[in-house]
């Protein structure tokens, strides 16, 4: 007997054991040794993560198609793994040695400390590979990689060495984002822009004569960083800027210091922003280093690694300046204590001209929350201008393609406007740059040591010390290599050439550029093939009122703590019935409970089946099931399993799940269960047989149909139904996906989805005219054709007690003061006159019209107030877009019951 409830904590541990103890993902399996290959590999998370909203939207559709795929037969492979992250992990551990009151780093030197962290790796590193286990991922656990194991680490420094071979790779003096806490160079995207109230210091710079001396002429220039003037080699102004064309080409002595620098045309400067002049300082913006190129200025780097001012044996900054005593005090200083130093001189020479309050974006590193400083250092760099053509052209040419479509705009908008990549980091924990140096500088670039120490000794002729590169490379480098490195490249093993290029990737927007794009370059660099066929892009998980989850907006739902309450499989089948293409998820709790109540909703279907004695028959053919009813809700599971396939095939990830929805809600259990349960509980017969073996086959394809979805309380049913059947017959997980198209019967849709639309019409109607609902109505037909009629006949009981119908009557004509209905091309009438007041609904009906109609007037019109767009937050904007879709479906409604009731 099944349980009363379906209690997903009892179940989830028991099923995800058996699906391990059977190896039932497992890719390559004997039994599938001739099936289509099938792969995908999962976005790596960090070793230090834990399992967060969107970490569960992805995964989700990743084994929605994994599981989807090995239904259909194929050999699949989810490639499972986990990323170093760099800066995340030396970050975890040297906290861990601060609360343990260990030696820091440093102290324990690069060896022990690398050491440590492996150490950690080992005992805390598994979290989210546990957490992903379980929300249900069915990846290969077996085949499970990480960024820095022996396998990847030989592709990365084969990868490193070709490039460089080939001239791809090498050292450069470039702007980088630094963060002065951890002391590295780091990426774009740990970087967060942080809205921030500040002032817009004015200065004015002296104009000199040829000989030096003042003129008594002054530029004001603006700057919101008033320590990097120190490090200033220009001033730029628009080449069409009438108030300054005079100047171009003259020098101004920079206060503080006492350089002379140049006037320079520069597009960069606009004219009407601020004074049209712009202080240039190209080791400390990025802006800058790019008109410093331009104008071959030099770059005077004024700040340390931890962004304190340099300036006592700085020769770049003493050259041409003549600093005084006060200025030259402010070495060692920090730079916003600095910064006021600046200030308080430049108001002391009466260079300050005003100080505004200005709001805006700093950036901030997103692990240590400092400030982070452009700086001019010496980095390893990618060319990536040869590799992004070709990867360019891959997509072009339809070899790799996006899902949604718009995003390839966003690929080549990265790719064509490409820099060079910087790919060391000033790091312990990572992959360290196979680069060795002689005392001389010379580098040596290698596989390993003793080739570089060759190397050297072929140039030197005789054995020369050599010291390794301490940097490390991005992280990203490494999971650039993913799709080919976990499949064993650079050995040619079977898996790499049964595998690659892999079928899909799933990932986020937000990463496009930093992971998308690399392994695309990288693949066909290293495979001269793209890494994956398609790309599924999926958009962001918001809260409930459309706002970005953030820990200081207090607004993160934890996905494990929605397990807790409703299961997996709620939470998942939340998360893909929401996943529209292109539009992010407005997570709702309720959603989730919603969804909840649905496997409920399944769970006692079945129990009803199995009260009612509908067991599995293997013998039961349901192309010759002669019954209507049953007919009909087998035609209707086989438009079901078409619409999920076809909506699966296109990552229609929601009209999937919603397809399977309103099947297994609406088809099965409101209308064929409710249909048959005469039948169900009536006398025993051929009739009651064939239900019973209807019900219990179309229990089975369910099922298999939400197995991708919600793979848990399927798994469950399945075995609960096997064994009732006494059947042996394996997990779901490898079960055979439904192919039902010989199901459909056109004659039995007609008959059976008549009643169920004019049951609903009349329910419908019932409701927007607010008849009571204890009231028993008349149903008049509307000369009705003989189908009708006869249909009428039959079923006219199931019509009486499924719509509150008092009797229905054939009238040639519709009566007076009756709502209509159209049900298929033919009219029938709910005669309302003594039931309801018509005249009384009419007018409540067309004041709410009118409403309506004012709500969406006023909604268009911020929607069209271009102004309102630009000022107003994301969410609030997509909450007036909600509010009108939700106004105008209404709006619909209403204009229909009016209809009805004016006829």
């Amino acid at each position: 007997m099944m349980d009363k409830t379906f209690d997903p904590a009892a179940v989830e541990a028991r099923i995800a054991a058996e699906w391990e103890e059977a190896q039932a993902f497992r890719a390559g399996r004997p039994d599938r040794a001739a099936a289509e290959p099938y792969s995908i590999m999962i976005p790596p998370p960090n070793v230090t993560g834990s399992l967060h909203m969107g970490h569960a939207l992805n995964n989700t559709l990743q084994d929605v198609l994994a599981r989807f795929e090995r239904l259909r037969g194929k050999d699949v492979l989810w490639q499972p793994g986990t990323d170093h992250a760099g800066i995340a992990t030396q970050m975890v551990v040297e906290r861990r040695l601060a609360e343990q009151q260990q030696p820091d780093r440093r102290a324990l030197g690069r060896a022990e400390f690398v050491r440590r962290v492996w150490a950690w790796k080992a005992e805390s590193g598994g979290t989210i590979v546990n957490q992903l286990k379980r929300l249900g991922a069915s990846c290969d656990w077996s085949r499970e990689r990480f960024t820095m194991d022996e396998g990847l680490s030989r592709a990365v420094v084969k990868v490193f060495v070709d490039l460089h071979a080939r001239g791809l790779i090498y050292r450069d003096k470039r702007l980088v984002n630094w963060d002065p806490r951890f002391q590295t160079a780091i990426s774009d995207l740990e970087v967060q822009q942080v809205e921030v109230r500040g002032h817009l210091w004015h200065f004015a710079y002296p104009v000199v004569d040829a000989g030096g001396a003042e003129t008594g002429e002054t530029i004001t220039v603006a700057t919101t960083r008033p320590e990097t003037m120190l490090g200033d080699t220009a001033v730029a102004v628009h080449p069409e800027d009438e108030r300054y064309r005079a100047l171009v080409g003259r020098s101004l002595r920079l206060p503080l210091v006492g350089r002379l620098i140049p006037v320079v045309a520069d597009t960069y400067s606009d004219p009407e922003k601020g004074t049209g002049a712009v202080k240039i300082t190209p080791a400390h913006d990025f802006n800058d280093f790019e008109v410093g190129r331009r104008h071959g200025l030099a770059q005077i780097n004024v700040l340390d690694e931890e962004a304190r001012l340099s300036l006592a044996g700085n020769a770049a900054f003493l050259e041409g300046a003549s600093p005084g005593p006060e200025t030259l005090a402010l070495h060692g200083l920090d730079r916003f204590a600095a910064r006021a130093r600046v200030v308080a001189m430049m108001e002391a020479q009466g260079r300050l001209v005003a100080i505004e309050p200005n709001v805006h974006a700093v950036p901030h590193g997103d692990r240590s929350g400092v400030v982070i400083e452009p700086y001019l250092t010496d980095q390893w760099y990618v060319d990536v201008k040869p590799l992004a053509e070709r990867a360019m052209r891959a997509v072009r040419e339809g070899r790799t393609r996006f899902v949604p479509e718009a995003y390839e705009r966003t690929y080549f908008q990265w790719l064509e406007n490409i820099e060079p990549w910087c790919i060391s980091r000033q790091l312990w924990w990572g992959h360290q740059i196979p680069a060795w140096y002689d005392p001389e500088g010379t580098v040596f670039v290698a596989g390993s040591e003793e080739e570089a120490l060759a190397k050297a000794a072929a140039r030197h002729g005789r054995p020369v010390a050599l010291r390794r590169d301490e940097d490390v490379l991005d992280t990203w480098f490494s999971s650039g290599l993913w799709p080919f490195s976990t499949l064993g490249w650079p050995e040619g093993t079977p898996e790499l050439a049964r595998y690659y290029p892999t079928s899909a990737l799933v990932t986020g927007f937000d990463i496009i550029f930093f992971w998308v794009a690399r392994m695309m370059m990288l693949g066909l660099e290293a495979m001269d093939e793209v890494p994956f066929r398609t790309v599924y892009i999926h958009a962001l998980v918001r809260d409930e009122k459309g706002a970005k989850m953030s820990k200081s907006k207090g607004n993160v739902v934890d996905p494990l703590d929605l397990v807790d309450r409703y299961g997996a499989d709620a939470l998942r089948f939340t998360l893909c019935a929401m996943a529209a293409q292109g539009r992010d998820i407005k997570l709702a709790v309720s959603r989730v409970e919603g969804y909840r109540n649905f496997a409920t909703k399944l769970w006692n279907a079945a129990r009803f089946a199995e009260m009612n004695g509908c067991r599995i028959d293997p013998a039961f053919d349901p192309a010759g099931a002669a019954g209507t009813l049953n007919a009909w809700a087998l035609g209707e599971a086989a438009r079901a399993v078409a619409e999920v396939t076809g909506a699966l095939e296109a990552y229609r990830f929601n009209d999937a799940a919603n397809a399977a929805y309103r099947f297994v809600w609406n088809v099965f259990c409101d209308w064929y269960l409710e249909l048959a349960k005469p039948v169900l509980q009536g006398e025993d017969g051929a009739a009651k047989e064939e239900t019973r073996r209807t019900v219990a086959f179309l229990i089975d394809r369910i099922c298999v149909l939400l197995h991708p979805f919600m793979p848990f309380l399927t798994e469950e049913l399945w075995a609960i139904k096997g064994r009732e059947a006494g059947l042996a017959r394996g997990l779901l997980a490898l079960a055979p996906w439904p192919d039902l198209g010989a199901l459909a019967r056109p004659e039995a849709e007609a008959e059976i989805g008549w009643v169920v639309d004019l049951v609903s019409e009349i329910r419908s109607a019932r409701s927007e005219t607010n008849v009571p609902a204890g009231a028993q109505i008349p149903l008049v037909l509307v000369a009705p054709s003989e189908a009708v009629r006869a249909r009428a006949e039959r079923w006219g009981e199931t019509v009486r007690r499924l719509g509150r119908i008092a009797a229905i009557e054939v009238a040639q004509a519709s009566p007076r003061r009756a709502v209509q209905l159209i049900v298929r091309g033919e009219v029938a009438a709910l005669p309302l006159e003594g039931v309801v007041d018509l005249a009384a609904e009419v007018a409540r009906l067309r004041k709410e019209a009118g409403k309506l109609d004012g709500d969406i007037a006023r909604i268009d019109a911020k929607l069209g107030n271009a102004d309102f767009l630009s000022r107003a937050p994301e969410e609030v904007v997509e909450e007036q877009r909600e509010r009108r879709e939700a106004a105008a479906a209404r709006r619909e409604k209403v204009g229909e019951a009016l209809g009805r009731l004016a006829e």
